[in-house]
């Protein structure tokens, strides 16, 4: 007797039909959620996994956006502890690992992440060979770099997510204080994403006029309109949220997002993102840090040469040291 299936379709074609853009989002916290939500809500895959050692969490959040799965057009959404279901990724976002308690710094959580990473990073090469990796859990740029000597992957394949966030969160302060939209606020913040970070003032521009032409004090401590403020908003930012609400998750959520679109659409944007930065500004170590990077379907195709101050300078090579000075101490 025929099924009610086999009576309404008739079967033309018997391959089984292969995802072209999937993405696996290992660790399904609150910062994994919301990468996998703003990046259904964009429509970037057409397959999603879901990995995490939780298994009941797992399989409710994965549950939990099947079911929504009318609204979205992303016709399959898949989970298991076992990596396997990752298989054949063109993007492996990570956002497992310890989370950052109140007050502590990133840097703290590095070791207890390196152990984590030891698990996850050979089961993603294990099934995705060829995958872009995003590093987003913390401390990033190091654990960026962990993930780089792990996998084996060229460093062009493993990216961190770095100041993306801090440089969105830098251009919304910014248009907060001119009463202007962020998209139209333009302004880099690179380096380590982090207590270290460093804004380039003399970037700043609305509509291509430099503020720092406008204000030549911009940034510094005799500043009379305080703009050094506004990095050190930037920088207490994360610190601000997990104190209020008990983690980040949406920004960084919607951050990851904007990469993962850059990067499947082949866009060729420009990102502060964690790069490997050894040879450029002075840095002789294999330090990961933010500069604004071209990505594309390949990854991190190619860097922009930015002209820093040499304060600006200075200040990124500081932050290198004080990666460097950790990344040397790791246990692999």
């Amino acid at each position: 007797m025929a099924s009610t299936k086999e009576k309404l379709i008739h079967n033309v074609v018997s391959e089984p039909s292969v995802s072209q853009n999937k993405v696996t989002i290992v660790g399904v916290g609150a910062v994994g959620m919301a990468c996998a939500i703003s990046v259904l809500q964009k429509d970037l895959a057409d397959e999603l996994a879901l990995v995490d050692v939780i298994e009941d969490k797992l399989k409710g959040e994965m549950m939990d956006l099947q079911h929504g799965g009318l609204f979205l057009r992303t016709p399959k959404i898949v989970s298991g502890k076992d990596y396997s279901v990752t298989a054949n990724s063109k993007l492996v976002v990570v956002t497992a690992g310890a989370r950052q308690q109140e007050g502590e710094s990133r840097l703290n959580l590095v070791q207890r992440n390196v152990n984590i990473f030891k698990f996850i990073i050979p089961n993603i090469v294990k099934y995705s060979p060829n995958c872009i990796l995003l590093v987003v859990s913390n401390p990033v740029d190091v654990l960026t770099y962990v993930a780089w000597k792990i996998s084996g992957f060229p460093k062009h394949r493993v990216i961190g997510s770095g100041c993306n966030l801090d440089s969105a969160r830098f251009r919304y302060l910014m248009g907060e204080k001119l009463g202007i939209h962020p998209l139209s606020c333009h302004g880099w913040v690179i380096g380590e994403h982090g207590d270290s970070s460093v804004p380039v003032w003399s970037g700043v521009n609305v509509a291509g006029v430099s503020l720092k032409s406008l204000n030549p004090e911009m940034g510094a401590d005799n500043d009379k309109e305080n703009w050094k403020e506004v990095h050190k908003q930037v920088v207490d930012s994360a610190y601000e949220v997990i104190k209020l609400k008990g983690y980040t998750s949406w920004a960084i959520g919607l951050s990851v997002a904007d990469l993962a679109e850059t990067t499947l659409k082949n866009l060729r944007r420009v990102h502060p993102v964690s790069t490997m930065v050894k040879g450029m500004y002075g840095v002789k170590e294999d330090v990961f840090l933010s500069i604004p990077s071209v990505l594309g379907n390949h990854g991190i195709t190619d860097v922009v040469n930015m002209t820093l101050k040499a304060d600006e300078e200075e200040r990124l090579r500081k932050s290198a040291d004080t990666l460097w000075s950790i990344q040397k101490e790791l246990q692999f």
